[in-house]
């Protein structure tokens, strides 16, 4: 359904920025906020404007169409939003005097879904609000928004309208690329807004990520990372009319040709199978690197964030992991200062840190989600309490990726090579376990996989020399 608000007149150098005529290439700057999957939908949105001539741009002060694509896990991210809006029309404003013509403001993703009404009253500037399921609309509104402004699309279309309506072919923009398999949650974790802006469980059908897949490749692809709010729940319709697992879809994708990685995030413990856990064994292309968050230590926390785990099952879980992968590097996600949380609370999180010995982790200060159980909750921490806590984990979290990546140096590992650095006839790589790589004199070997020996580390990336 389409969720109209009250229109006007076009503010003055909108209208005649919307739809470009015939034959005549447009300027389109898109700012990403947030997670991988918009960093995807964000190269979606570019995919469905291309055909009406907008070019992608680095410069928001010369874009005929501005796209904001917002995030909604932080706290504070509507202020950043309404924040870059207010330059945004200074620049709109600074366009039109210059005689460049105009320009159209858009937001989208998880902000625009949970306030896009509050949106379009406080910046009237904006002349189009599109929610996460239906970006693909985009063309059809930049011709409305010639006429008027005021509309807000909402994500009330099912997640399989928007996938159909998005053209195969895509831009490959490197060796890399996000690739999106399955959209929304239905954990309902109490202080996660992803249900109320995504959506429910939805995933694309297997021949339809296959087909997107070989396309990449064809483009120059070698790795792709699977997306999805909860990923390993997919559960797409395969050929054979039935669902498949993440782990079927893995297999199937590492026949494919020239794709030589595959990585996917963001994964629940909950829905971790047997079969995901055993391609680990059997798939070179399956990376030995895997972010599955926990959010915390200690049970009682668990039970009050409705995890529906416990931290043994989330330990005995990781160790049958590195049973059938045991270089895998784990990566996590860590709340503090969630309401109720002790110290003893906040002692279990960091015995769970120092048992699995993370290769990377995201640490963050609770913060309420307006509409969210947890926002209601009593006993909410000081935040003075939960920076302190954050800090004291962290420097464990920090502390442990050093080690991991000292443990680098002297081997020779696989890296992937992706872009110049910043040096001359230096590239940047990732080794398997998702480090950036720096070797010296290695530009000519961009897009292959290369051996790499590791002679130095920081806390972010490595160093190395090709191996002989």
């Amino acid at each position: 359904m389409t969720d109209t608000l009250e229109t006007s007149a076009a503010p003055e150098g909108a209208a005649e920025a919307a739809a470009p005529a015939q034959g005549e290439t447009r300027r389109l700057f898109i700012k990403t906020y947030g997670c991988q999957m918009n960093v995807y939908d964000s190269e979606r949105m570019a995919d469905v404007l291309r055909p009406l001539g907008y070019a992608m741009t680095d410069a928001p002060e010369a874009a005929d169409f501005v796209i904001l694509n917002t995030c909604h896990i932080r706290e504070r991210a509507a202020e950043k939003v309404y924040s870059e809006l207010g330059k945004i029309k200074q620049m709109r404003e600074a366009k039109a005097a210059r005689g460049e013509g105009g320009m159209t403001i858009a937001v989208a993703g998880c902000v625009a879904q949970a306030e896009g009404e509050e949106i379009m009253k406080r910046q009237p500037a904006v002349d189009l609000v599109v929610g996460p399921q239906a970006y693909h609309q985009l063309p059809e509104l930049l011709t409305r928004t010639a006429r008027a402004r005021g509309e807000r699309i909402g994500a009330d279309f099912a997640p399989n309208e928007k996938f159909d309506a998005l053209p195969v072919a895509r831009e490959a923009n490197g060796v890399t690329a996000f690739l999106t398999v399955q959209e929304g949650c239905d954990k309902f974790c109490t202080f996660c807004v992803v249900p109320y802006t995504r959506g429910a469980e939805w995933s694309r059908p297997v021949q339809a990520i296959l087909d997107e897949a070989r396309a990449l490749v064809d483009r120059g692809v070698r790795e792709i990372t699977l997306l999805g709010q909860n990923v390993n729940a997919f559960d797409g319709e395969g050929s054979d009319g039935r669902p498949w697992s993440l782990a079927r879809l893995a297999y199937a994708l590492a026949e494919i040709q020239g794709l030589d990685r595959i990585r996917y995030t963001t994964s629940h413990p909950n829905d971790m199978s047997d079969d995901l856990i055993a391609a680990y064994a059997d798939l070179d292309a399956l990376m030995p690197y895997l972010h599955l968050p926990v959010q915390s230590g200690s049970d009682r926390i668990l039970r009050l964030m409705n995890r529906k785990h416990g931290r043994q099952k989330y330990l005995d879980l990781i160790a049958r992991i590195r049973e059938a992968r045991p270089d895998m590097a784990m990566a996590g996600d860590f709340i503090v200062g969630f309401p109720g949380e002790t110290e003893r609370d906040f002692e279990d999180t960091l015995d769970v840190v120092r048992q699995v010995n993370y290769a990377q982790a995201f640490s963050f200060a609770y913060s309420p989600r307006p509409g969210t159980p947890a926002s209601t909750m009593a006993a909410h921490v000081d935040p003075a309490v939960a920076q302190d806590r954050l800090h004291r984990l962290q420097a464990l979290l920090f502390e442990q990726q050093a080690g991991f990546n000292r443990a680098q140096v002297g081997r020779t590992l696989p890296v992937l090579f992706e872009r110049k650095g910043r040096r001359d006839r230096q590239a940047v790589g990732r080794s398997p376990y998702l480090q950036g790589v720096h070797v010296d004199g290695a530009d000519h070997l961009m897009g292959q996989i290369v051996p790499v020996t590791i002679t130095d580390n920081t806390l972010t990336s490595l160093t190395g020399v090709v191996a002989d």
